[in-house]
């Protein structure tokens, strides 16, 4: 079972590392996250490894002192994206203004639409699956990569999308008109019907999405 962040699967020292070059966008010496962490240069420099191999961290420019330059690191932005930005407030606060200016079937064509689009965006790069099983897997790979924490699953006999980390949970509990989204951006993806399982809101751990076969009139890329 994947967690619900990337960062948490990282270590506690490897977590404060992150956080103490977050707070330095100039970047840190050895020396510099030595003093943060309580830990040697050489371990230090192992985190460092370690962090360099996922695409988190790279040494910046170094700092002159005098003598030989100090090298720095610095956090790429693979490295920002672990850390969670909320925007969920102000998305509520949209989708309520929606609501009150245009009414349910405006804000449910609105996110049927948006999703669509993304969606369309997306096409491209599902468009070689030949079967249900295959687009299956690349949806979840596509999922995978927005923050859905998304794998393959096996049920009754089906290949399905199952997410365990749905981005508009908390603004979905409040409006579930919400999930159109992402029913519309997965059937535009695809070009294939979609059915919805199993969903976190009804009280399950993830939700599950089936794919079906083509939608008519599907093509295999955009235009």
């Amino acid at each position: 079972m994947k967690s619900a962040s990337a960062l948490h699967q990282l270590g506690d020292t490897q977590r404060k590392l992150l956080r103490t070059l977050l707070s330095r966008p100039q970047g840190a010496t050895i020396e510099d996250l030595c003093a943060a962490l309580g830990i040697s240069h050489n371990a230090v420099r192992q985190h460092l490894t370690a962090l360099r191999a996922r695409g988190f961290v790279e040494p910046g420019e170094a700092i002159a002192s005098g003598g030989r330059p100090r090298a720095v690191y610095v956090l790429l932005p693979a490295g920002h994206d672990l850390f969670p930005r909320n925007y969920a407030l102000l998305a509520q606060g949209m989708i309520e203004y929606l609501y009150a200016h245009g009414g349910v079937p405006a804000v449910q064509g609105m996110l049927t639409d948006l999703g669509a689009r993304l969606g369309k965006q997306a096409a491209s790069r599902l468009a070689a699956a030949g079967d249900p099983s295959q687009a299956t897997h690349l949806l979840a790979e596509q999922l995978d990569t927005l923050g859905y924490e998304a794998e393959v699953t096996q049920a009754d006999g089906h290949s399905e999308v199952q997410a365990w980390n749905c981005v508009f949970h908390s603004l979905a509990r409040a409006h579930p008109d919400v999930c159109r989204f992402d029913l519309a951006f997965m059937a535009q993806a695809t070009g294939r019907s979609v059915q919805r399982t199993a969903c976190m809101l009804h009280g399950q751990p993830a939700c599950r999405f089936r794919l079906g076969e083509r939608a008519p009139g599907a093509t295999d890329a955009p235009e």
